[in-house]
């Protein structure tokens, strides 16, 4: 309850620090949820949330199986009042923190909330203890005489797919309990370590984001001494890191035996409301495409470096005919805004206001988390997009995926607060899809072949990023599970680990520089949400085949693409793709997103 912000993606192309030629970058104005960390609304807020809970508690702890629909519909709507005040709180303490990890006295007034929190909430715990108590008959009974009460059935229905694990109401207060000292505390030490981290490359020092821009400048001296800095800074903090995985994965499997999850992935295929079944033939159909991805496309790509050998530093390097104009902020702007335009004006005036109302935070500075992210809020508020923006092309990019993110919540929030939130499994639905929009108003304007052949290129890692790698880090991640299960692993086993999915992920056309191993140590995800990875590919193979729909000239197209969104977490996706007649647990399905990708490919392959 209460999450303060999604995992965020590290994007291999970002950084830089000092004078910014890029345009004034927006920051945030945090003023739409409290004017200050003192401001007397957020003093209210938290007395009237301390109140709510212990009131709500008092009023309905013991006595959800006797109330009537009209009852239970109250209890719903006190309960989702609270969930968006506490919201409230926590996004200002989180996205506040975020803009400067580093800064002790946001760090403090973030730490501080989530412990007030969990103690004002902890009362409420019982309620879905109570809810997964109740008998089906009554339930039907209640959906079927009330549709205000209906329409949260999702709600219900994902609350009840936990009854199967759910342990006694003392353990699970204990575990709301200790929530803030527990998981929590070790994102934020993970957190606070790799915004702290500093690197010296070429004289300059530089944070994370600074040093991961420079493995796509075109001297390959300098991306090789980017690489080099960043393995041995990882190196020297490397068991920092071990220790955070080792004891979240030996947590994470200690309450799964307790609530006898029969995998480590259970939990997250509940939570993103999708069968395991889906998940694995989503795996196994990108694993058996990595010769026909990955595998062919850097073997092109080795030939146009004009290398024998590629090594790491040069997976995202940029192609030799690839110049270095940097796009400034209004051109970044305008990009994406035209080309969500083009595909219907109603998005373009949706996204409008992250661009004048202080919605986005674009800069990098020093501090500042890595990556970026888009965060819903509450859905009385508005979400806030966070970028780090250094004017490549891959930026603009990550601007248009951000901001499908932001369109897809505001969309998503008349559903309210408890059905807007989307699975992860379909929240990259809209991002993925503004990045599609806008690479293809980009490649139709290409001049030259030469300029084609640059788009095409960086379309084609972009998607091997989002597809293949996110699969191989979910293997990763799988494995590093069943591992710890056996035991401590040492820094040396986490990097074996690491190392045994990167060769086969990207193919022969690779050597492993000394020190990659460690890479894996920076990567949010594997600590803020356990196997959430897979969800990036899941939501590329569905645009993929989405997209394929949209070129095919459905009429109705965009009135569908809008109804989806709407939607939010109200439907499961197989309602949301049955207008489009697409079945994510066909097979077929994950061959048609991954088609799209080798079709580009035989394009490059043809202009050779």
């Amino acid at each position: 309850m209460f999450s303060t912000l999604p995992p965020r993606i590290l994007r291999d192309a970002t950084a830089g620090t000092g004078d910014n030629p890029f345009g004034d970058l927006p920051e945030w104005d945090l003023s739409d949820l409290y004017s200050d960390q003192d401001a007397p609304e957020l003093e209210r807020d938290l007395n009237w949330l301390e109140n709510a809970c212990a009131d709500f508690a008092q009023t309905y702890q013991g006595k959800l199986a006797d109330l009537d629909a009209a009852g239970m519909l109250d209890c719903v709507l006190a309960y989702e009042k609270i969930e968006m005040i506490g919201g409230r709180i926590m996004s200002f303490a989180g996205l506040r923190y975020y803009q400067q990890t580093t800064d002790a006295d946001r760090a403090q007034f973030f730490q501080n909330c989530q412990e007030q929190i969990t103690v004002f909430t902890a009362p409420l715990v019982f309620f879905s203890l109570e809810v997964n108590r109740i008998d089906d008959a009554v339930l039907d009974g209640w959906f079927a005489g009330n549709a205000d009460l209906a329409r949260y059935r999702p709600v219900f229905d994902r609350l009840r797919a936990m009854r199967p694990y759910q342990l006694s109401d003392e353990l699970e207060q204990f575990l709301h309990d200790k929530s803030s000292v527990g998981a929590s505390a070790w994102n934020t030490l993970f957190d606070e370590t790799v915004a702290g981290l500093m690197f010296t490359v070429n004289g300059e020092e530089r944070g994370l984001e600074a040093t991961a821009n420079l493995l796509t400048e075109h001297d390959r001296a300098t991306r090789q001494a980017a690489s080099e800095e960043i393995a041995r800074v990882l190196g020297e903090n490397i068991k920092i890191f071990a220790r955070v995985h080792n004891t979240l994965a030996k947590e994470k499997a200690i309450e799964d035996q307790w609530r006898s999850m029969p995998t480590p992935q259970t939990g997250r295929h509940l939570s993103n409301h999708v069968e395991p079944e889906v998940v694995e033939a989503l795996r196994d159909a990108v694993v058996d495409a990595y010769p026909r991805l990955s595998h062919r496309y850097y073997e092109l790509k080795r030939k146009w470096l004009g290398l024998d050998r590629m090594q790491v530093w040069d997976r995202n390097a940029p192609l030799p005919m690839e110049d270095d104009t940097l796009v400034n902020w209004p051109e970044a702007e305008k990009i994406v805004m035209d080309a969500y335009a083009d595909f219907d004006p109603r998005m373009a005036e949706i996204a409008k206001p992250f661009f004048t109302d202080g919605w986005i935070d674009a800069g990098v500075k020093p501090g500042k988390a890595p990556g970026a992210f888009a965060h819903p809020t509450v859905t009385d508020a508005h979400p806030y997009v966070m970028l780090n923006y250094l004017g490549k092309p891959r930026d603009v990019m990550t601007l248009a995926h951000e901001l499908g993110h932001g369109v897809h919540q505001v969309l998503a929030a008349d559903q309210g607060e408890m059905l807007s939130s989307t699975p992860l499994t379909l929240a990259e639905t809209a991002s993925v899809f503004g990045e599609m929009l806008t690479f293809r108003k980009l490649l139709s304007e290409a001049k030259t072949p030469e300029e084609k052949k640059v788009m095409l290129a960086g379309k084609v890692e972009d998607m091997i990023n989002t597809v293949v790698r996110q699969i191989a880090f979910y293997d990763f991640e799988c494995k590093l599970h069943e591992a710890r299960a056996e035991g401590e692993l040492t820094p040396d086993d986490i990097n074996t680990l690491w190392m045994s999915v990167q060769a086969q992920s990207l193919g022969e056309a690779f050597d492993f520089m000394p020190g990659y191993e460690t890479f894996w140590s920076y990567i949010p995800h594997f600590v803020h949400s356990p196997f959430y990875v897979y969800a990036y590919a899941f939501g590329d193979g569905l645009v993929n085949a989405l997209y394929a729909v949209y070129e095919e000239g459905d009429a109705d197209f965009q009135e569908k693409y809008f109804e989806m969104l709407k939607a939010g977490g109200s439907k499961h996706h197989k309602e949301l793709l049955a207008p489009f007649g697409l079945d994510a647990s066909d097979p077929n399905f994950w061959a048609k997103g991954l088609s799209m990708i080798e079709g580009f490919i035989d394009e490059l392959e043809a202009m050779e």
